[in-house]
């Protein structure tokens, strides 16, 4: 008779416990998605913080006030302020345990895939790291280009959680090309025009009312300005996404491919919408933070689209469990 099929374990501590102790590739993928999610919800609330001007909520670093870690009563900071500061703080420490628990994870996958474990342990160093940042973006009495290069640590801690995201899911064959070297180099120059526009974009930010303070310093730069060069830069994007959309179709890319790549033209498209409302509305908060969550996505979608066009077969086979030792058997008394 064939083996049966070990059902998983209907308790949720115990299935997420096997998720990390006992990963699979399946399970690895699902942390290392959730690691995604994770620097989403960080970016998401960090623009929080810059349009309720709670930059300061918690004016002392690495403790919140004074000599106390949690919101205490501060007379120069609204408790309002202080409980959004200190909420961003604490998602820092969920990605950050999210990203030592894939860590883990990727240690103990068997077989063990080495580029894996590179890819997993630059996830809790990176967000070390976003921490370290912060505080300096504190300390400085958040400088403008502090908080640039703190924004700018999510889509590099990115690159790794939706690199490691997707090597989950695929094997550890040598790349092989799913298209010709024209059409990736289109999407690597999409990567890198993408990068563009987020750094324009803190720039933007860094020059517009939304300093995360009313005292902040700004970059002494013209608004009009700026926003006209991320707004090329944009355009830019735009058409050099079409031009990809094109080559895909008429190479006969992969059908996964060519998703990905109408991904990417949605998002860009959404997002370019969204940035001229928001320029000609005033730069209202909701729009903003809207805004910054579609600038994550767009830099996900072109990460994407550079991982599918290439193949690295299929995903390693698990290792065997080990069998347990059959107890000795004693032996029957001999007759006399």
């Amino acid at each position: 008779m064939g083996a049966v099929a070990k059902r998983p374990s209907p308790n949720v501590l115990n299935r997420a416990w096997n998720a990390v102790w006992r990963p699979t590739a399946g399970s690895l993928r699902l942390l290392a998605l959730l690691g995604v999610l994770g620097n989403v919800a960080i970016v998401v609330s960090g623009g929080a913080v810059r349009v309720t001007k709670s930059g300061l909520g918690c004016p002392d670093w690495p403790r919140c006030s004074g000599d106390s870690l949690v919101p205490t009563h501060n007379p120069e900071h609204h408790v309002l302020n202080m409980s959004i500061e200190f909420g961003n703080r604490l998602v820092t420490f969920v990605v950050l345990g999210i990203g030592a628990l894939v860590f883990v994870a990727a240690l103990r996958l068997r077989p063990r895939r080495r580029s894996l474990v590179w890819w997993a342990l630059a996830q809790p160093m990176s967000v070390v790291a976003q921490a370290i940042i912060g505080g300096v973006v504190v300390l400085t009495k958040l400088h403008p280009a502090a908080v640039s290069l703190h924004f700018l640590v999510s889509p590099a801690l990115l690159v790794f959680c939706v690199g490691l995201w997707v090597r989950a899911g695929e094997g550890d064959a040598p790349p092989r090309a799913l298209a010709g070297p024209w059409t990736r180099r289109l999407a690597a120059a999409l990567v890198v025009a993408c990068a563009a526009v987020l750094v324009a974009g803190t720039v933007v930010t860094g020059t517009g009312p939304h300093a995360g303070d009313a005292e902040s310093r700004r970059y002494g730069f013209d608004i009009t300005d700026v926003a006209r060069v991320h707004g090329l830069l944009a355009w830019a994007t735009t058409a050099l996404t079409v031009l990809t959309l094109i080559v895909l179709y008429r190479t006969g890319a992969p059908a996964a491919a060519r998703r990905r790549g109408g991904e990417l033209a949605a998002v860009i498209v959404a997002q370019g919408a969204v940035g001229y409302v928001q320029y000609f509305l005033g730069v209202p908060e909701g729009l903003v933070l809207l805004h910054m969550f579609g600038a994550v996505v767009m830099w996900i979608a072109a990460f994407r689209l550079v991982f599918a066009l290439r193949d690295r077969g299929p995903v390693p086979a698990a290792a065997p469990a080990t069998a347990p030792a059959a107890a000795p058997v004693a032996e029957s008394p001999q007759p006399a």
